[in-house]
This record gives C-alpha cells, structure tokens and sequence, in this order.
C-alpha cells in the first residue's frame, strides 16, 4: 500500500490533494496532504497530533450527534453519510438522506462533504441540500471518464 500511495504522489505531484484514509502512518510516509478518519478509527484529536497542523483532517460521521461532536475538534472537513442506500460498505450506518444532510449544515460551517450513494442523479439534490462536495465510489466504476465529466458539470 506505501509504494502504491508513494507512487500515486509521484505521478500527480502537487498537481491533486491526496487524502489517505484510516493511516496515519501512511499519510506521512507517502506525503499525502491529508487523512480521513472514521468513527472506529483512530480520534480526531489523536490523528492530528501524528500529521501536525498542516495537513488537512477530515472525519466521517453517520448522525446529527457525531457531526456534531466532531465539529467541535480539529477536523477540517466532515463527511456525513450515508446519504443513500451503499454497496461499497459491508455493514453501512443507518441512511441519513436528504434531511439528513440538512440538519448537519445547520450544526457546522466546516466543510461538509456527503458519502454514500452518490450519483450523478441525485448529487445536485445533496449539493443542494448544504453539502460542499460529495464522495463516490461505485457511479464512478461503470464508465469512468464519462462519469467524472458529468460529476464535473454537475459540481461546477
């Protein structure tokens, strides 16, 4: 994974923002710009301590309470989700939808990214609804190219 992640910085250079998820570790040995952390990751408070100030942090939250409660640490940005029905996660949280998304921009100014069945038929709704950005996984599969060039009119 560290040669990968190390080899994906090369390849971009400053040209992107890399964010690693869960790993501390390798976000400073693959000089990545950030980390993401879950709820049974390591805290917030913790991960900051081991990437320093100068690195984005970014911590997922699944309700109203943790969004919350992470808005109160250090985190850059928070995800919440997921705003959808997902495949990508074996046993998902509880959907928020689009009330959902509603209520957590009421609770934070940060950043706010939502995950979890996002598509390009339903992200302006959640953008709409006070997300920031939206992460997705599984609509970007089917035809890459296509797919982040209408994610990319859509953002825009």
């Amino acid at each position: 994974m560290l040669d990968d992640a190390r080899a994906l910085r090369e390849c971009l250079g400053s040209s992107a923002k890399l964010i690693m998820n869960d790993r501390a570790d390798l976000c400073l040995a693959a000089a990545f710009d950030g980390l993401h952390v879950g709820q049974d990751d390591l805290s917030a408070e913790s991960a900051r301590s081991i990437i320093g100030a100068s690195r984005w942090l970014g911590v997922s939250t699944h309700n109203s309470e943790q969004l919350a409660d992470a808005n109160k640490g250090s985190a850059d940005y928070l995800a919440i989700g997921p705003v959808f029905e997902t495949g990508s996660k074996a046993n998902p949280d509880p959907v928020v939808g689009i009330e959902g998304v509603r209520r957590a921009r009421g609770l934070t100014r940060k950043p706010m990214v939502a995950i979890g069945g996002i598509t390009r038929a339903n992200a302006r709704a959640v953008l709409d609804a006070g997300a920031d950005s939206v992460a997705v996984i599984s609509d970007l599969l089917r035809d890459p190219r296509k797919s982040a060039e209408e994610f990319l009119r859509i953002l825009r």
